[in-house]
């Protein structure tokens, strides 16, 4: 009797904003594909990450549980394990193409084979790690590009990571990911249940898109949140660190001016961009080979990222920060079989809640001790009231040096940030400041409300510590 659990195939890419999806109101893109997922599928749109960078953000979604209970609070912190155990050992064909961003890189994880490519530009950890794309670049006698050639550019300080992609196409490490999946797809036996997992590096830095891509960005307007003395000013002392850490020592090929033309900025914006359209392409043809092999006609296509990345918006390059353009991740569930699509989900929801929604989906029952909570209801359109909060943590790394530890509450309509044993911090009204320009933590004003979610802060890491007392470290 065949099997009539679902396919599912789990897209995330890496560092993507949620304002590059033509389909979810950005006219300014070019994402045909992306677009489509919106159209037909669920989309929601106040799903928040939980951590302020890859490897705790990633290791919370595949384990269900916040960061500080995983024990993964930075990049390069060890995690080995995950539900995609449970999928594995419930018959289901686990396989990973690109990028997880564990640590080691290559750990089983629960899948059953993994072609690992990983960050574009590996400095901090990894740098002498050869993942499946440097091993085909050496096979074809190319040169990565990467950080030491960058450096050599007499412009380097100026670009802000963006530099013009000049090895041949398919050699860049979108396409490449893309090109193998669509491979895997086509050659690999045809496996059902499948769970099929493909990772992209970009639109993480260096922004490098190729060319044509880039240039109808650059004749576009972009919006570029304005950035004024102000706002810098009553920003937390961390993050007046992190900007200056961040133009004195490049990561990813990246370097912080801290007062960027207009023309510089225009320019970091269009290829990232470009770098988006690139991945919709191949996200487009990965669909076709799914199609084409009778993968589609019972699957789940989950798409999302890790994080978002600031582009210079308030001041900051990449990540490590709290702002919605950071926490705030792109989410959309495709399956016109089983969830009536065209749809909004508009309240709160963590990233991490895929994990036992996946389960769910797998006739796997999630592990009672899961932070994360399912979103089936949602997909399937029942009255569902979705998180009165939304949290996110970030430990103290060898980029964030100015604090120890940093943790968001967001509620619909408030976000504050505390600064763990400081007196400073950030308090924001998204209802009439939706940017975060204005920090209101010693503000009058905004008193009552940073008493009210500092008791929220304090009563979910109480209950979070009770609820998963059971929960062991085994699974790191």
């Amino acid at each position: 009797m065949p099997d009539s659990r679902p396919n599912i195939i789990f897209i995330i890419t890496d560092q993507q904003r949620y304002d590059t999806i033509r389909g979810l109101g950005y006219d300014y893109m070019d994402t045909p594909h992306l677009d489509r997922l919106v159209q037909e599928g669920v989309v929601f749109h106040d799903c928040h990450v939980t951590a302020a960078s890859c490897a705790p953000a990633r290791a919370s979604l595949f384990k269900g549980y916040y960061p500080h209970t995983t024990g993964i609070l930075k990049n390069a912190d060890t995690w080995r394990r995950s539900w995609i155990e449970l999928l594995n050992d419930a018959g289901y064909h686990c396989t990973n193409v690109g990028k997880m961003h564990t640590w080691p890189f290559e750990t089983e994880l629960g899948f059953d084979e993994r072609y690992v490519v990983e960050n574009k530009d590996r400095y901090l950890e990894g740098r002498y790690y050869f993942d499946e794309w440097d091993k085909a670049l050496r096979f074809r006698g190319l040169v990565k590009q990467q950080r030491e050639l960058y450096r050599k550019r007499a412009d380097y300080r100026e670009r802000l990571g963006a530099f013009e992609w000049e090895l041949p196409e398919d050699a860049h490490p979108d396409v490449f990911v893309g090109d193998l999946a669509t491979w895997w797809i086509d050659s690999f036996p045809k496996t059902e249940p499948l769970f099929l997992q493909i990772g992209f590096p970009g639109p993480h830095p260096p922004y490098d898109p190729i060319p044509r891509y880039a240039e109808p960005y650059l004749q576009k307007d972009l919006p570029l949140l304005e950035v004024t003395e102000e706002e810098l000013e009553n920003q937390p002392p961390p993050l007046k660190e992190l900007r200056r850490h961040n133009q004195e020592v490049d990561h990813d090929s990246v370097v912080l001016d801290l007062n960027p033309t207009h023309e510089q900025r225009h320019r970091q914006r269009a290829y990232y961009l470009a770098n988006v359209t690139m991945i919709d392409e191949k996200i487009g043809q990965i669909l076709e080979a799914l199609q084409r092999r009778g993968y589609l006609e019972n699957a789940v296509v989950i798409f999302t990222s890790d994080h978002g990345d600031c582009l210079t918006d308030h001041g900051h390059s990449q990540k490590w920060t709290m702002y919605d353009i950071i926490t705030r991740a792109p989410l959309v569930v495709w399956s016109p079989n089983r969830f009536p699509g065209g749809r909004a989900v508009k309240s709160l929801c963590q990233q991490m809640d895929l994990g036992p929604t996946i389960l769910e989906l797998a006739q796997v029952e999630p592990p009672p001790t899961l932070e994360a909570v399912s979103l089936m209801d949602a997909l399937c359109g029942a009255g569902w009231p979705g998180r009165n909060y939304v949290f996110a943590e970030q430990a103290k790394d060898g980029i964030l040096t100015g604090c120890e530890f940093m943790t968001m509450v967001r509620s619909p309509a408030w976000k504050l940030v505390h600064f763990l044993d400081e007196p400073y911090g950030q308090l924001f009204d998204l209802a009439h400041d939706p940017d975060e320009v204005r920090n209101l933590w010693t503000d009058p004003a905004g008193a009552a409300m940073k008493q009210e979610l500092l008791a929220v802060l304090r009563e979910w890491r109480i209950r979070s510590q009770y609820h998963t007392a059971a929960w062991t470290q085994e699974w790191r």
